[in-house]
Parts: structure tokens; C-alpha cells; sequence
């Protein structure tokens, strides 16, 4: 497959995590990091013919852990890099993936906002991990959490079935990391998942409370 050449600037950065849901259980996938850029997605056919694809458009490429510690990639950055489109968008949160010859061109010398969306370079997913998520209406995310490192869109794979393998369902959850004392945040409809013989489990507030209990209102 031919490798992408894309080139834009950064409008967040975002933890780029899979969720496995098993009626009640859930675990998580850490995968690294989303781009979200506006720029240019082009074609390089060969070594001479080139082809521009897109021009100005928004989109998404996964980059792993280690090249987000390296280049520290946040909002207002300029990129450039080489990318895939993704071969199972159910699986992915992010339209590209396995990035490779990334550079930083120019850096955002802007403060962080101190209130949200903070658009700062994310943490260590160790950090995500340990902060813990709570639901966040899709409505909400995609209109006040896009740009912000706290915001989280997963993929999630629920497994209906251990018994029969092949019955598994695919769908997309949004999720906040960020400080509960959030204006912006709402939590949206509980979320059902479907299990064995027709039943469905509810996941209920508790479970968002026991996840980011050990936090502050502030953190």
C-alpha cells in the first residue's frame, strides 16, 4: 500500500485507546495517541507522480507512545509525516495510522489554556489509565471536547457471547478524562451492553464514581 504524505496543524491531541466490553467487564487498550490535524492528505504514487487528494480538511492519524514522547505534539504544532489509511475502521478511532518520517515544523509557543479544552501535550497514557474516565455524551464530546487532551474517543468491542466467538457487536463510546468539576462536561445516557440469551447489562453513575473517585473535584 502507498504511504500517505500529509502535512497540518495540530488541533489536539487525544489518548487513542480500544475498549473490550464483556457484558459487565471492560478492559482497556492502550494504543497510543490521535492527531487531529487541518491540513492536506497527498498521494505519492512511485517516486515522481504525485497527486493531491485532499486540500484543508480535518482528520485524524494514530501515532505510537514512543513518538509522542519524542516530539511532544500538541495543539497548534505544524506536522508533516507519512501515514495508512486505517484497515478496520471499527477498531480504530482514527481515519490513519502507522505514521512514520513525522517532523515537527513549527511549534505552538502559546500557553496551555487553564480552562477547558485544555490543548497543553498530553500526559503518559499511564497517566489516563490511572485518572480513570467517566461517559461523556457523544453530542457533548463533539462539540466542546474535540480539541481537548482529556477528551476520549474508543472503539469498543463487546463480546456478546463467549460460548460463540463470532457473536460480537462494534461502536464507539466517547469518555472524559479531565477535571470532574468540568462546564463543560455532561455525562449523557448510561450505557447498555448486550450478553448471552437476550440479556442486557446497564452500566449505572456508580461505575463512573468508583472510577474517578480517587480524584479531587480540581484534578
Amino acid at each position: 500500500m502507498s504511504k500517505l504524505g500529509f502535512r497540518g496543524i495540530i488541533l489536539s491531541v487525544q489518548p487513542r485507546i480500544r475498549m473490550t466490553r464483556s457484558f459487565d467487564e471492560r478492559s482497556h487498550n492502550y494504543l497510543g495517541y490521535a492527531l487531529v490535524l487541518k491540513g492536506v492528505i497527498d498521494l505519492h504514487e512511485g517516486e515522481s507522480t504525485y497527486r493531491q487528494v485532499n486540500s484543508e480538511t480535518i482528520f485524524t492519524v494514530g501515532i505510537g507512545k514512543a513518538a509522542q514522547q519524542k516530539y511532544q505534539f500538541c495543539a497548534g504544532d505544524e506536522v508533516t509525516g507519512e501515514c495508512e489509511p486505517v484497515g478496520d475502521t471499527s477498531m480504530e478511532p482514527v481515519d490513519y495510522y502507522k505514521a512514520s518520517r513525522l517532523k515537527k515544523t513549527a511549534h505552538n509557543t502559546r500557553q496551555s489554556h487553564k480552562s477547558p479544552p485544555w490543548q497543553g501535550a498530553p500526559p503518559a497514557l499511564e497517566v489516563y489509565r490511572e485518572r480513570g474516565h467517566r461517559r461523556l455524551a457523544a453530542r457533548t464530546y463533539d462539540s466542546k471536547c474535540t480539541t481537548c487532551m482529556w477528551g476520549c474517543r474508543m472503539p469498543v468491542e463487546i463480546i456478546i457471547d463467549h460460548w460463540n466467538p463470532g457473536r460480537r457487536d462494534y461502536r464507539f463510546e466517547t469518555f472524559c478524562y479531565g477535571p470532574l468539576s468540568c462546564e463543560f462536561y455532561k455525562a449523557g445516557p448510561t450505557r447498555k451492553v448486550k450478553g448471552r440469551n437476550g440479556m442486557v447489562y446497564v452500566e449505572e453513575d456508580w461505575v463512573d464514581e468508583e472510577e474517578t473517585g480517587h480524584r479531587e473535584s480540581d484534578e
